[in-house]
């Protein structure tokens, strides 16, 4: 077991993408916009992630009112997008992803383990950039919106060599 520990050491301590925590019990994903956040532990099995995603809630990002149905069909529809989301992954077919809601935040958890660490962390990773990727398409026309949404829009615009204030979508 301890083979596992140090190459998964090794593997966090080598990510460009993540940072520990100020209480050294896990590591923030400095990637994305949004809140990710991994745990890793080990097992007999391998190193096991622990993945807590929050994004905010579409009416938190806007300027105005949004409907209540047009609420929970976001939220809905985010969640169906991010139970796709081991095809972000290398080392996964399948991840039993869950979202749910609390209050203005929309919040998607997952565990699993892989046998390598390095790809384990990497798989982890990706998943909190898909998330962010998913909720760029989940922005919908016809609203003023607010940071982050308009962060993302202008860096999505930029990469694509659009003008300010363009918009991808």
């Amino acid at each position: 077991m301890s083979d596992i520990r140090e190459r998964t050491d090794r593997a966090t301590s080598l990510h460009d993408s993540i940072e520990p925590d100020a209480d050294n019990d896990g590591y923030v994903v400095t990637t994305t916009v949004f809140d990710g956040y991994i745990t890793v532990d080990t097992s007999d099995d391998g190193a096991v992630f622990s993945v807590l995603i929050t994004v905010p809630m579409i009416d938190a990002v806007v300027d105005g009112d949004v409907a209540d149905p047009v609420q929970k069909g976001w939220v809905d529809t985010f969640g169906r997008r991010m139970a796709d989301s081991a095809s972000a992954t290398r080392g996964h077919d399948t991840l039993d992803i869950e979202t749910t809601r609390e209050d203005d935040t929309a919040v998607v958890e997952t565990t699993f383990t892989d046998i390598d660490p390095s790809r384990g962390i990497d798989d982890a990773v990706s998943l909190v950039e898909f998330a962010e990727g998913t909720y760029v398409e989940g922005v919908i026309p016809g609203y003023d919106y607010t940071d982050p949404v308009t962060q993302l829009i202008q860096r999505a615009s930029d990469a694509a060599g659009g003008k300010k204030g363009g918009t991808p979508l």
